[in-house]
């Protein structure tokens, strides 16, 4: 009754933070205008506000909602595999993969790909390297995990990883031009502004498939929280449930960072703050709770970062550390 109830209240606070993320920003707009717009409907004294909504700040709304629900699946889903409270999304290298593809086209190739005839530049380029990094890195994975047949190993394997991919990205850094270097640090930073309304739709079917992916694997899941022996027994094959399980992280992950940058902290911790505020294991529970907690701190960095007082927008990186940070601390401490 009382975890029905928390889901119920995230629904609604989740919905609240939507509407207030509609009507708030450098110009603000009635909420009974914003969802009258939304609907389809027209505002004849304002027609700016029709674009305003529909161009602008519902895809930016709906972008860091799926973004939110995506990234802290992703942390539920690698944490209950390697029953390791301090995995998520970037444990991997998957996100890394992402970052070191962006890094190749802004930094060594100016930000412009040439192949005869055809060019390819801008965000658009952006979005397919980032695509492309993370998915050699979730291939590269799913190869290893055929033969490390060890949780622990792959993990470490995914933290190598890493640090090789971030050694060469300080390379590519240190020859870079200062533009280069700077548009791959605005990009770094993360925003939920990036995905247009005409690329919105492709957004939305990848990270459903990863989700209702993730879905799909919740009783594998809570059989794996006890052990891999027991879970075996159960009749539950691990080493596919570990791969179904990385192709889902990895999609979901490749989606996100390839739109909205890498968003730090935020798959680290929401499961912890859901596990904290719902006091269950069980996944049929936790998942859904986990990905409405998700939903709404995404919001809720949307929502702040669009300042109205000096119509800028504050990078979502500055705020999510804030969010994130002292929920790992206190996790650590709790732990020890």
């Amino acid at each position: 009754m009382r975890q029905s109830a928390i889901i119920i209240a995230l629904i609604v606070v989740m919905l609240l933070l939507g509407v207030a993320n509609l009507i708030w920003g450098s110009l603000r707009i009635p909420a009974a205008d914003a969802v009258h717009i939304l609907l389809g409907g027209q505002v004849e004294a304002h027609p700016q506000w029709t674009f305003i909504i529909r161009e602008s700040r519902f895809p930016q709304m709906l972008t860091a909602l799926l973004c939110g629900m995506s990234l802290s699946t992703c942390g539920l889903l690698l944490q209950t595999l390697f029953r390791n409270p301090l995995a998520g999304p970037s444990i991997l290298g998957i996100d890394a993969g992402a970052n070191l593809g962006v890094a190749l086209v802004m930094l060594f190739l100016g930000g412009t790909v040439t192949l005869g005839s055809l060019s390819v530049s801008g965000y658009l380029l952006v979005i397919v390297a980032a695509m492309l990094g993370a998915l050699c890195i979730m291939l590269l994975l799913l190869l290893l995990s055929s033969v490390l047949r060890n949780q622990v190993m792959l993990l470490i394997t995914g933290v190598i990883i890493s640090y090789v991919t971030g050694s060469i990205i300080s390379l590519l850094n240190y020859s870079a031009t200062e533009e280069g270097v700077h548009n791959y640090i605005v990009w770094g930073m993360g925003n939920f502004s990036g995905v247009s309304l005409d690329r919105l739709p492709l957004y939305c079917i990848l990270l459903a498939i990863g989700m209702i992916g993730a879905v799909l694997l919740v009783k594998p899941l809570d059989a794996i929280l006890l052990g891999e022996r027991y879970a075996t027994n159960l009749g539950v094959n691990v080493h596919k449930t570990r791969n179904w399980l990385l192709l889902c992280t990895g999609l979901l992950t490749a989606t996100t960072t390839a739109f909205c940058g890498p968003i730090s902290f935020l798959g680290l911790a929401v499961p912890h703050i859901a596990r904290m505020t719902l006091r269950t294991s069980q996944h049929r529970i936790l998942l859904p709770g986990t990905m409405l907690m998700g939903a709404c701190l995404t919001l809720l960095c949307n929502l702040l970062c669009n300042v109205p007082s000096s119509g800028s927008i504050i990078p979502v990186n500055v705020l999510t550390p804030l969010i994130g940070a002292p929920v790992i601390l206190y996790v650590i401490l709790k732990k020890h």
